[in-house]
């Protein structure tokens, strides 16, 4: 049984070549990848940082706030409760969030990156 995989049907046998360590440096240099790391990180700082501040929030809310925390809301289900859970629904939003902005705005700039270097440009 062999683990290689057969060369897509475009190739012609032929393996794409491999771009060398200096084509590397000079994408990484050029404005293109820097607007591609510029949109990754306009979205992930800022919602990182708000979901941390969150977070923390929630943490010193139950150290320091038993009383506001476990004030009833219904039931017996208390404001503890619903900020526990609303942490999980952050943590969704923000993956999901994440996942359009990374297909609007990041894949195609990437793939451009990418098919610009396998042709050798």
């Amino acid at each position: 049984m062999t683990t290689e995989a057969a060369p897509p049907p475009s190739s012609a046998g032929t393996p794409p070549a491999s771009p060398a360590a200096e084509e590397f440096v000079r994408v990484q240099q050029s404005a293109e990848f820097a607007g591609l790391r510029r949109a990754h990180r306009s979205f992930a700082f800022p919602l990182t940082v708000a979901f941390i501040a969150w977070y923390l929030l929630y943490v010193l809310l139950s150290n320091y706030a038993g009383g506001f925390m476990g004030t009833k809301l219904f039931g017996n289900i208390n404001v503890a409760l619903v900020l526990g859970l609303a942490q999980f629904a952050t943590t969704f939003l923000i993956a999901w969030l994440y996942s359009r902005h990374a297909a609007a705005q990041l894949d195609p700039k990437a793939s451009a990156i990418k098919a610009r270097m396998e042709a050798g440009e």
